[in-house]
């Protein structure tokens, strides 16, 4: 088998404005379990979106974009569903910008032979591939896009910012990207754990021929997310996953409260997740032990068991039909952020 042979089905991504998911949410409000859980959620989004006082932010963890929901976030974002984005490093750089450039994800399976993957250069995403060639070339494009800034430190966000103004320059070579729509709107996309993705061989190569470089400065992000919070007040925060966003958004209420500048906790939350509780780990636990640490109100918020694939495009399909949206004023944050972070 060649290369070639793997490399063939295309994933596509749903588009969540060709259907309207209202009538299976209203359904689902009146079963049990996760259905009933979903429900709830989707009328906490609604209510997120209704609240003009509100800023919304999206948390994204796990293997999403190469697995069809590229076009939901996009949308999501060029609708004005979503003011900020927190991220993993691999939605944003390996899966979307990769897509951006032209490359794609296939349909795969997770019994494949993965040292016949690996002697052929195919990387496997679960019941994905990706052409790690093809990658190489995404690592060396952020090298590239680093070597056109000054040196210095730069938060995430200002370099996302920067590889979705080499994307506008350049052209998208997909029919939607995450990072240009959020450059277009003017959302913010944070990352971090930037390096933990292709950014991170993209930047080392960067820093390894480059005395003078570029670095990512992590408390930035943190400091930028938390500029957003005391700039705007109220919050809502939708998280598919949990790790590292569900936690760094969350904590910038804390933040708040660090700096002698005290703001409300999270107003609305709502989590999609497979993780539970039970091992302690972050992913699973509860909005309401957020509530504890002082990071989430328990008036609206609601966890859902639940794969993300098959969860959020009925959240979002159901929201953008419902059509909340479109009261709300683009908020542009990322414009009133500074493009490059000081030490």
């Amino acid at each position: 088998m060649q290369k070639a042979d793997l490399l063939q089905n295309v994933v596509r991504h749903i588009d969540i404005t060709s259907f309207d998911a209202r009538p299976v949410i209203a359904a689902f409000g009146d079963m049990a379990f996760q259905a009933r859980n979903l429900a709830t959620a989707t009328g906490i989004y609604n209510r997120m979106l209704a609240d003009t006082d509100c800023t919304v932010i999206l948390t994204l963890a796990g293997s999403l974009f190469s697995a069809g929901l590229k076009d939901t976030v996009a949308e999501m974002i060029s609708s004005g569903m979503v003011d900020a984005v927190v991220s993993t490093g691999a939605n944003i750089v390996d899966q979307d910008f990769f897509e951006a450039l032209g490359f794609r994800h296939y349909k795969g399976s997770p019994r494949a032979d993965d040292n016949q993957l690996r002697e052929l250069g195919i990387d496997r995403i679960y019941d994905t591939f990706i052409d790690e060639d093809e990658l190489r070339v995404c690592d060396m494009t952020i090298a590239e896009i680093a070597d056109t800034l000054a040196p210095g430190p730069y938060s995430s966000r200002a370099f996302i910012t920067a590889m979705g103004a080499w994307l506008d320059a350049r052209g998208v070579k997909a029919d939607r990207s995450v990072v240009h729509e959020a450059y277009k709107a003017g959302v913010p996309i944070f990352c971090p754990a930037f390096s933990d993705c292709s950014a991170g061989f993209g930047l080392i190569h960067h820093q390894w021929h480059n005395e003078r470089h570029v670095t990512i400065d992590s408390v930035a992000d943190f400091r930028e997310l938390t500029q957003i919070k005391l700039a705007v007040g109220e919050t809502g925060i939708l998280m598919i996953g949990g790790g590292v966003p569900k936690n760094f958004t969350q904590d910038v209420v804390v933040a708040t409260d660090i700096l002698g500048e005290e703001r409300p906790m999270h107003k609305y939350a709502v989590q999609l997740t497979v993780a539970d509780e039970r091992d302690g780990a972050l992913s699973g636990s509860t909005l309401r032990e957020a509530c504890s640490w002082g990071k989430v109100d328990m008036v609206y918020e609601q966890m859902v068991y639940g794969e993300a694939t098959v969860t959020l495009p009925l959240m979002a399909s159901a929201a953008y039909h419902e059509g909340h949206w479109r009261a709300r004023r683009a908020l542009r944050l990322n414009e009133s952020l500074r493009d490059k972070a000081s030490i």
